[in-house]
């Protein structure tokens, strides 16, 4: 499942996150670095899907 929620993070950053933490802290800091630059946001999903 880490396989898919990656792929649709590399899509869609918020999407991934929100899919794995929900309408927390990390979800809205996600959308703040997409929104500064669509590879910061696609990092920092990456990590929190990694992470949990």
């Amino acid at each position: 499942m880490d396989v898919v929620r990656i792929l649709i993070a590399i899509l869609l950053p918020p999407v991934g996150v929100f899919l794995q933490v929900g309408l927390g802290l990390h979800f809205w800091l996600n959308i703040l670095l997409t929104l500064l630059g669509y590879i910061p946001g696609i990092i920092h999903a990456v990590w929190v899907i990694l992470r949990k």
